[in-house]
């Protein structure tokens, strides 16, 4: 065995000996990468990966979870100073899963479960019940508060007195509740929701009035509920709705906007600002329309008819007395007899039908009421003018359909264009670089793949310069590219003088004589 590992060192000295100085440099750096590569791949893929599994623990909840994770031999990592646990993301669901079925996380409240974890309650005082009992409350109330939306934390203190059979119901201290939440960055309950806390904490506990109940937010202050002179839910809702109504229409014109116009100028070339003015007022009117049937001579269906012809006839009278001159006659009158006469009355009555109708209108509250539209392109992308004109048609077009219900004179090309405006800028593409703690795992292979390569490349170069050495060495010297020394015996004056020169250059330099040798015998 030894011999063996002898001959084989002796055959890589060898092999070392005969390799020149590049080559001993490009072997020795492919070794390295190669080397370097491994240790790389090999710290990366036995790297833990973890994940976090537990964020924003208070001090008794980390125990409990950390009693846990060495209980079960699971490796963790603490951050944020200890309120925040990694668990290898192999077993993060798993790990989950058990800290959750066993209530391990409690938010720093107990909650009833107390009670059926303490089954032996001999030598406690009722006291002692009492203030496990209060805490319990506190408890399952923080519970169901942090488990609501935005919701990260909450702190919960109940007020409850003790019953006393010598108070009158008037006399009795009534029961309080102080709270306070801490909600996630950024949210902000609306009036809804915190009607809700309010109706939440009056309603777990007994007695207790929605007047006697405090609420308030690290972030917000203190929150007031709609019965102590809040916003109403109503108001509030309405005024929600109408922000995300006229928001969503915005957006959406802006989306369509960008559709039509990044394909001409380009999506990076494009910026679209949107301003609109809406009415949400709701209108209800009725009419009341009386109208004649089609093709009827503008009458309606005769439904009834009455027809009455009247005619008299009078006879002849005698003298009325003597003309003239009494007390009670008129001067002058003629008081002869009078001839007889007739006379005659018609009269006719239709009644029709007509069509009576009833609109109930009721107009849609969501009405443009002013809209303005502000686009910035590329300074190229406008630089000739039709393209200018062109997307000045398609905007001023725009906006004139969507006023067409606004009651603006939609009509008046220089009204409409002077709510709409085309900036031409130069844009800069500003490229935002990241930094990161340390190498991902896709960059980690990559590099790994790229040293491999490399290396490979290297090899296959070495093996390449090898075998052309080989094949150089496997070809026979050509006579005629072999310089020959040569001896100058014209200036030996005898010929022990020439053997004496003969043999010196033997001695010394053997090569030498041979190739003369061979260069005499070429000649003859």
């Amino acid at each position: 065995m030894n011999e063996r590992i002898a001959q084989y060192r002796q055959r890589l000295m060898l092999r070392w000996g005969q390799m020149g100085k590049k080559q001993k440099i490009w072997l020795g750096a492919s070794i390295s990468g190669l080397l370097l590569a491994i240790i790389l791949l090999t710290i990366v893929f036995s790297k833990t990966e973890y994940e976090l599994a537990f964020q924003n623990l208070d001090a008794t909840d980390a125990e409990a979870v950390i009693t846990y994770l060495d209980g079960n031999g699971i490796p963790y990592k603490l951050e944020n100073g200890g309120t925040s646990i990694s668990v290898p993301s192999a077993s993060a669901s798993k790990v989950k899963i058990a800290v959750g079925s066993q209530g391990l996380v409690q938010n720093g409240s107990i909650g009833f479960d107390i009670f059926s974890k303490n089954s032996s309650k001999l030598g406690e005082t009722q006291n002692e019940f009492n203030v496990i009992y209060q805490n319990a409350l506190n408890g399952e109330v923080q519970k169901l508060l942090n488990g609501l939306k935005g919701v990260e934390s909450s702190k919960v203190l109940i007020n409850r007195p003790e019953e006393s059979v010598f108070l009158s119901p008037d006399n009795e201290q009534k029961a309080s509740a102080a709270i306070v939440i801490n909600f996630k960055p950024g949210y902000r309950p609306a009036q809804k929701e915190i009607d809700g806390y309010y109706n939440l904490v009056s309603s777990t506990v007994s007695d207790l009035a929605i007047q006697d109940i405090t609420i308030s937010s690290t972030q917000l202050g203190e929150l007031t509920s709609s019965e102590a002179g809040g916003l109403t839910t109503g108001n509030a809702d309405v005024a929600e709705l109408q922000f995300q109504i006229q928001q969503k229409y915005e957006s959406e014109l802006k989306k369509n906007i960008q559709q039509f116009l990044g394909p001409m100028v380009g999506a990076d070339n494009l910026v679209v600002s949107i301003s609109s003015s809406m009415n949400f007022d709701k209108k209800i009117s009725k009419e009341d329309l009386v109208l004649p049937l089609e093709n009827n001579d503008n009458n309606g269906i005769k439904i009834s008819e009455q027809t009455e012809n009247q005619s008299s006839t009078g006879s002849t009278g005698q003298a009325g007395g003597v003309a003239g001159t009494g007390e009670t006659d008129v001067p002058g009158y003629d008081a002869t007899a009078s001839n007889g006469g007739s006379s005659e009355s018609s009269s006719e009555i239709i009644n029709y039908e007509v069509s009576r109708v009833t609109n109930n209108i009721e107009s849609g509250p969501f009405v443009v009421k002013d809209l303005s539209i502000s686009v910035g392109i590329d300074s190229a992308q406008l630089a000739d003018e039709t393209n200018r004109d062109g997307i000045m048609n398609f905007l001023t077009t725009l906006v004139r359909s969507q006023l067409a219900n606004s009651g603006q004179d939609v009509t008046n090309d220089a009204e409409i264009s002077k709510k709409v405006s085309i900036l031409a800028s130069n844009f800069t593409n500003s490229s935002s670089t990241a930094t990161s703690k340390g190498i991902s795992t896709p960059l980690a292979i990559g590099l790994g793949v790229a040293a491999l390569a490399l290396i490979g490349g290297l090899i296959a170069v070495i093996a390449r310069r090898r075998k052309n050495q080989e094949t150089e060495e496997l070809v026979p010297e050509q006579p005629s590219k072999i310089e020959y020394p040569t001896l100058d015996l014209e200036s030996v004056s005898n010929d022990s003088q020439a053997r004496k020169n003969l043999e010196t250059l033997a001695k010394k330099k053997p090569d030498e004589f041979v190739n003369l040798l061979r260069t005499w015998l070429v000649d003859e």
